[in-house]
């Protein structure tokens, strides 16, 4: 079992993990399914179907890129995603956890597919940056991935792999964790079902509030 005592580094994902934005993700993509007449997502199949690349995912929504090419709409997202993104709200014992590994002296840090700037904005105008040592987004909104991002972080603030943990809500998380040879915890209420998770033989917990009851100091 993964003992957080022997870990120094938390690292966690943003979206889907700290903050819950499920549901505004869902009603900012079908105001481009909308336009385009193509049909709506309920929750139960975005869970299901959203994936990285992003792109990918786009295709299984149903968008042609024969017609349009991937940029425009996912630029478009970006737009709609920004419409009333401020009422857009940390999940509810996101403080608790981030107080729970301060008192555990660990240093916690961000790693995103969030573009960098607009994630630090983010992270600042909900009021936790201060329990950051780090906070990492990508260089632009295509949501390429983590991965050379994660490496990157890694490198530069010269991270034992083993002494950090990476907590997320998708595959995506678990494939950064395992490419950086970094433990992996997932975290269920976030953009992939418990089903996908748990098929990643990582350990899978229901809330952040679950994961600390389990790993008392």
């Amino acid at each position: 079992m993964l003992n957080l005592q022997k870990k120094e580094i938390i690292i966690w994902d943003w979206n889907g993990t700290l903050l819950n934005d499920v549901d505004h993700c869902i009603q900012s993509m079908n105001r481009l399914l909308i336009k385009r007449g193509l049909p709506l997502l309920e929750k139960e199949r975005y869970l299901e179907i959203f994936t990285f690349p992003i792109r990918e995912y786009y295709l299984q929504v149903g968008f042609d890129f024969s017609k349009e090419p991937f940029e425009i709409p996912a630029e478009e997202f970006i737009d709609n995603y920004q419409i009333g993104f401020e009422s857009v709200k940390l999940y509810p014992d996101v403080i608790s956890t981030l107080d729970f590994f301060r008192r555990m002296d660990k240093k916690q840090f961000i790693l995103s597919a969030m573009e960098h700037d607009a994630l630090i904005k983010s992270v600042r105008e909900r009021e936790i940056i201060s329990y950051f040592s780090n906070i990492n987004g990508i260089g632009n909104n295509l949501a390429h991935g983590k991965n050379e991002l994660a490496k990157e972080i890694i490198r530069t603030n010269r991270i034992d792999p083993e002494k950090a943990v990476l907590i997320g809500d998708t595959l995506h998380d678990a494939d950064v964790a395992r490419e950086t040879g970094i433990e992996n915890i997932l975290i269920s209420t976030g953009h992939q079902s418990k089903t996908r998770l748990e098929k990643t033989g990582n350990r899978v917990f229901d809330t952040l509030h679950e994961l600390t009851e389990s790993y008392s100091v």
